[in-house]
């Protein structure tokens, strides 16, 4: 996957950020990530995993894709349910290819 399969259109405002921010986070190997997370859930998400992505999104790419790699513990005080499905969904992923 190169970069955005889904479409903004039917999503309102804050998720259309979401998605944007998701795909243009300045590290590739992240905007695949998260990027490939927003086109599948971002119009699933109910509003506390929108109020917690959005949180997500603030965490500098170098600190956050360790987490996401297993290169590193993720502290206590950043996991999150969000997180947490995002993890679920790279697995998820990694098993398809």
């Amino acid at each position: 996957m190169t970069g955005m399969t889904r479409s903004s259109e039917g999503l309102d405002a804050r998720r259309r950020k979401l998605l944007f921010r998701s795909w243009h986070r300045g590290m590739r190997e992240m905007d695949l990530i998260l990027g490939s997370f927003a086109d599948a859930e971002i119009g699933a998400l109910n509003e506390a995993e929108i109020d917690q992505y959005e949180k997500l999104l603030d965490i500098p790419d170098t600190e956050l894709l360790p987490w996401v790699t297993g290169e590193r513990a993720i502290p206590e005080a950043d996991r999150s349910d969000i997180l947490l499905k995002i993890l679920a969904f790279r697995r998820a992923m990694t098993f398809r290819s």
